[in-house]
């Protein structure tokens, strides 16, 4: 009996080593007919398989990981501060204080008023932006916003960096139809050391779609702000810097 050697193998290749190496010489078939079925039947169990695999290989990575953020993003929302007028802000890991000690101290806590942060990491414009399902800023606009506000202040654009202009115009599109008010900032990119060839597209995007729509627009890509280790994340000293610079142009 000749054996089947799959180590090694590409998953694609396996089948055609089985019918040109004989099916017969693994099992005894008797007939045509269950040759036929016995190849179908290992067709549906290796396809099975890989794609259990791959399902598994993605839970594994990137479920604990979207917990996790969905987590930090609860607690921050709790950490209300300041008091007065009502803000919500929108964002992606900088508003929810990824890779801080204290993820409350965050740039938004350097805004006036009773600060509520909605933020999200890894999450941008584009439903692309972030592996985790349904934490674009429009889908996570609603429950943001539930309360209402006073002011709102959308940052971000950083993890849009390697999506289409397309799939940015939509999640833009689908953001403004959630925004109430006049009363709305947003706020731009910084320009992080580790995406910043990606910066001034995603930046200039975001400028001509919130002047085609009559919304102020802060850019963030003139600043020299201080990064943490992985290039990407700002230190306790951005925050303070990032959040003094928005709060210095906020809308009157």
């Amino acid at each position: 009996m000749r054996q089947l050697r799959l180590h090694g193998e590409r998953p694609d290749r396996i089948i055609v080593h089985v019918v040109q190496r004989g099916v017969a010489g693994v099992v005894p078939l008797r007939s045509a007919r269950s040759r036929t079925l016995g190849v179908v039947v290992l067709l549906v169990v290796l396809v099975a398989s890989l794609v259990t695999l791959h399902a598994a290989r993605a839970r594994g990575a990137d479920v604990p990981r979207c917990e996790r953020f969905a987590a930090d993003s609860a607690a921050r929302a709790r950490a209300v501060t300041g008091s007065g007028e009502r803000v919500v802000v929108i964002g992606d890991s900088y508003s929810a204080g990824l890779g801080l000690a204290s993820p409350a101290s965050s740039w938004p806590s350097r805004l006036p008023g009773a600060v509520q942060v909605a933020g999200f990491s890894g999450s941008g414009f584009s439903t692309g932006a972030s592996d985790c399902a349904g934490v674009s800023f429009a889908d996570r606009a609603p429950a943001a916003l539930r309360r209402g506000a006073d002011l709102v202040v959308v940052e971000g654009g950083l993890n849009d960096y390697d999506q289409p202009a397309a799939a940015i115009r939509s999640g833009f599109a689908r953001l403004l139809r959630e925004l109430p008010g006049p009363r709305v900032l947003l706020v731009g990119p910084a320009l992080a050391p580790s995406r910043a060839a990606a910066v001034p597209r995603v930046d200039a995007l975001l400028a001509r779609l919130a002047e085609r729509h009559g919304i102020a627009y802060l850019r963030m890509s003139g600043l020299d702000l201080p990064y943490l280790g992985d290039g990407l994340h700002l230190t306790p000293a951005g925050h303070r810097a990032f959040g003094d610079y928005v709060a210095a142009h906020l809308p009157g």
